[in-house]
C-alpha cells in the first residue's frame, strides 16, 4: 500500500497530491470512479452522442486537459523532482491520452 500524503489546511499541493494519490488508488481498486470521484448527477443529453458537435466539445476539452495536466503538473520542476508524484502525474496525463483517442475513435467513427 502507498503512502498517502495528508493535506495541510491551505496546502493546495498537498491536496492535489493526496486527490491524485485516491484516484490512483480507486484505479488500481477497480472501483467505480463514477461513484467515487462525481458529486453530481449527469443527465444524458440526446444530441451529445458520437458525431455530436457535444461530442466534439468533450473531445477537444480532453485535448485541452491532458495537454494542461502534461505542461502544469508533469513537467513542473518539484514534480519531477519526486518519482511518487511524478508516476502519479503521468497516470493522469495518459488516461486523458487513452480517453482522448477512445472518444476521437467513436466520435469521428459516426460523423456524417
Amino acid at each position: 500500500m502507498k503512502k498517502v500524503i495528508k493535506a495541510k489546511k491551505g496546502s493546495v499541493e498537498k491536496r492535489i497530491i493526496q486527490r491524485l494519490q485516491e484516484f490512483t488508488q480507486a484505479l488500481e481498486n477497480g472501483d467505480d470512479l463514477s461513484r467515487k470521484f462525481t458529486c453530481r448527477k449527469v443527465k444524458s443529453e440526446p444530441n451529445a452522442g458520437p458525431g455530436s458537435f457535444g461530442c466534439h466539445e468533450l473531445l477537444d476539452r480532453t485535448a485541452m486537459l491532458g495537454d494542461s495536466v502534461e505542461e502544469y503538473i508533469l513537467d513542473h520542476p518539484s514534480c519531477v523532482q519526486n518519482p511518487e508524484w511524478y508516476a502519479l502525474a503521468d497516470q493522469a496525463v495518459t488516461a486523458l491520452r487513452e480517453l482522448y483517442q477512445r472518444i476521437g475513435a467513436e466520435h469521428l467513427g459516426n460523423e456524417t
